[in-house]
């Protein structure tokens, strides 16, 4: 399989995923302020969910421009990705229908770790198949060692939930603003090593 290939596979996933999400967004059956407040935790958890999507989807596109060729292994590390970010539309759903309840913020935190874990196992497999220059390499490791926090973080949220669901929500802005500008030092480094 090409790069290209699986680029265009992968942002058609992602592209899925968000329209899933979109879908769970019901429009009201009357006109007042008080039937747009109650669809307000669905639509702040789509919101969230957006964002985390559009994170993954920019620090996925960075992440595969290191890649020069694809092999089974990349190829299976990237489907074990969008496996977990597919489960995000119902942890969504489930999030904003119970009004961000602290055992569905718990589930949403757990299937965060395994989003970030997935990830990590990706760019790592990506590092040992290709032995990229030294400033690729270190573009990647500090790649992974903001994921390694996110991780933590994410982590800390699953308990967190449930106890309070604002403090694991809290958590979550933390790490998107952590991730949400792409890494463009892998970009700069991809660029050096094809000169």
């Amino acid at each position: 399989m090409t790069k290209t290939r699986l680029e265009a596979f992968s942002d058609g996933v992602l592209a899925i995923i968000i329209t899933i999400m979109v879908l769970e967004l019901k429009t009201p059956h009357d006109t007042s302020w008080e039937s747009i407040f109650h669809l307000a935790p669905v639509f702040i958890s789509y919101i969230f969910s957006f964002v985390i999507i559009g994170i993954y989807w920019g620090n996925h596109h960075h992440l595969l421009h290191t890649v020069e060729s694809v092999n089974s292994k990349i190829l299976w590390a990237n489907l074990h990705l969008l496996f977990w970010l597919s489960l995000i539309p119902f942890a969504t759903a489930w999030v904003g229908e119970t009004n961000f309840e602290n055992f569905t913020v718990a589930i949403y935190s757990a299937l965060m770790v395994a989003c970030s874990i997935a990830y990590y196992i990706l760019l790592r497999v990506i590092v040992k198949a290709h032995p990229h220059t030294k400033g690729i390499e270190e573009s990647l490791e500090k790649q992974t060692k903001k994921g390694m926090f996110s991780l933590i973080a994410y982590l800390t949220a699953v308990p967190l939930a449930m106890y309070s669901s604002l403090g694991a929500g809290i958590l979550y802005v933390f790490v998107s603003a952590l991730w949400i500008i792409s890494d463009r030092n892998i970009e700069k480094s991809v660029n050096e090593s094809q000169k």
